[in-house]
């Protein structure tokens, strides 16, 4: 399935589209990236409780899958981002 011209013709927010074309902008060959909330945030000029509600939107809606990164004692570090 081609999910950018998908993307366009769905029936997501502006704030998931954009989220997502950042996404995959910053994304290897294998679909996948790890930006933090706080940089797509000031990347896009968006507050971080937007990128929150996007990346749930995009999840909930199969664009991305999110999976949270650890480091040993250090906890969550950031989430991987797989794109589809």
């Amino acid at each position: 399935m081609d999910y950018i011209n998908s993307i366009y013709a769905s029936g997501l927010k502006l704030r998931a589209k954009a989220v997502y074309m950042y996404l995959r902008s910053r994304c290897d060959k294998e679909g996948k990236c790890f930006p933090s909330i706080n940089t797509i945030s000031k990347d896009l000029d968006v507050s971080q409780s937007t990128v929150k509600r996007a990346l749930r939107e995009l999840e909930s809606n199969g664009y991305i899958k999110k999976v949270a990164r650890y480091r040993e004692n250090k906890g969550n570090t950031s989430n991987m981002y797989f794109l589809k």
